[in-house]
């Protein structure tokens, strides 16, 4: 009926139960990468690597956002990759006057 009963419980009474963490954020404490967070990042590149075309042959910039909540590893990671001007993460907020560095950075 859908029901463990006590007999079925004990003879299982060895079993052990193994979670895994799957969050592309990797923001969970005691693990090296969460699953899904080396998939999202390939994607994150695949995707700047098209977008990177379109900014030089037109001279554009592009302002690129990716998930992470309160975790910034994804957007490190992929401001290191790529070689990013400019990377906003929530563990290091930006200064007062951010407007004006980055404007300066996009004028050299």
């Amino acid at each position: 009926t859908g029901g463990i009963t006590a007999e079925e419980a004990k003879k299982s009474s060895y079993l052990n139960i193994v979670g895994m963490v799957g969050s592309i954020d990797n923001d969970f404490c005691g693990t090296d990468m969460t699953i899904g967070t080396d998939s999202a990042l390939h994607r994150i590149i695949e995707i700047v690597d098209a977008i990177t075309t379109t900014a030089q042959s037109h001279q554009r910039t592009f302002v690129l956002e990716v998930m992470g909540r309160h975790c910034g590893y994804l957007a490190l990671i992929t401001a290191l990759a790529c070689g990013a001007d400019w990377v906003f993460i929530p563990e290091s907020p930006p200064e007062d006057d951010w407007e004006d560095h980055l404007c300066r950075r996009l004028t050299e």
